[in-house]
């Protein structure tokens, strides 16, 4: 972890998010207790802060000072407003291409994603605030950097901003293998998200149930799946292909 994008000690954390900090994930000690550290918990719960609980010898080689039982990670970028994003797309003219990441955990994995989205020309990566991978010093560095490009969002929930870009007249289109439809027959030349799921589990069975249409890629080989940040790269590439294929 960079030191620089780093707070240890509990009441640093809590004056850290009451001061508006953009906080991407805290790391608590697991059997750590106390009034201190129930008030944290408020304040992380109250302002919908993604965490999770360790051990503390994963706190003790993030940091070598007393950290009380209490990491947290400040994320090097400031995350946007999803209504104030998709606005601004609509109002420039230009055809959306949003990308959805429903709970992507791994950081490299993440910031591979960031990179293809930037070539590809992704308006908005949408992430949901709890359970998704943070943004920290490895999603900067395999995202080559293209983390400060691409505008990304942090909602409470990834079916409330399904609903959002319905509504604002944006198909929604799922990566996933349960379904018939190839990536291949379904179009991407319309205002649209593209929805990639977990690499354990894809995409949450309660939002495969609201998008617009679902679509797989073609497999060949005796391996049932895609690493996920191929997966997507083959998906926004063939946007790419269907809207560019006149020039």
């Amino acid at each position: 972890m960079d030191k620089e994008n780093q707070i240890f000690g509990i009441r640093a954390i809590i004056e850290a998010v009451n001061a508006g900090k953009e906080i991407d994930k805290v790391f608590l000690q697991s059997d750590a207790h106390g009034e201190l550290m129930t008030e944290l918990l408020k304040t992380l719960k109250k302002n919908s802060v993604n965490f999770s609980y360790v051990p503390a010898e994963k706190l003790n080689r993030l940091t070598p000072n007393n950290h009380q039982g209490a990491v947290a990670t400040i994320a090097p970028i400031r995350f946007v407003k999803l209504e104030t994003l998709v606005d601004s797309v609509i109002e420039s003219g230009k055809t959306p291409l949003f990308l959805i990441l429903d709970q992507l955990s791994d950081a490299r994995n993440f910031g591979a994603i960031i990179r293809t989205a930037e070539c590809t020309g992704v308006d908005g990566i949408i992430v949901q605030k709890t359970g998704s991978a943070p943004v920290n010093g490895d999603t900067v560095k395999t995202s080559a950097g293209a983390v400060f490009n691409v505008p990304i969002c942090k909602v409470d929930h990834i079916k409330d901003a399904i609903f959002y870009l319905q509504g604002s007249g944006i198909k929604t289109v799922a990566a996933t293998e349960k379904t018939e439809d190839s990536l291949y027959t379904t179009s991407l030349k319309e205002p649209v998200a593209i929805i990639m799921g977990s690499e354990d589990r894809g995409i949450n069975p309660s939002v495969l149930k609201i998008v617009d249409e679902k679509a797989k890629l073609p497999l060949f080989g005796t391996i049932g799946s895609l690493n996920v940040s191929v997966a997507c790269g083959a998906f926004l590439y063939e946007a790419v292909r269907q809207r560019h294929a006149d020039e």
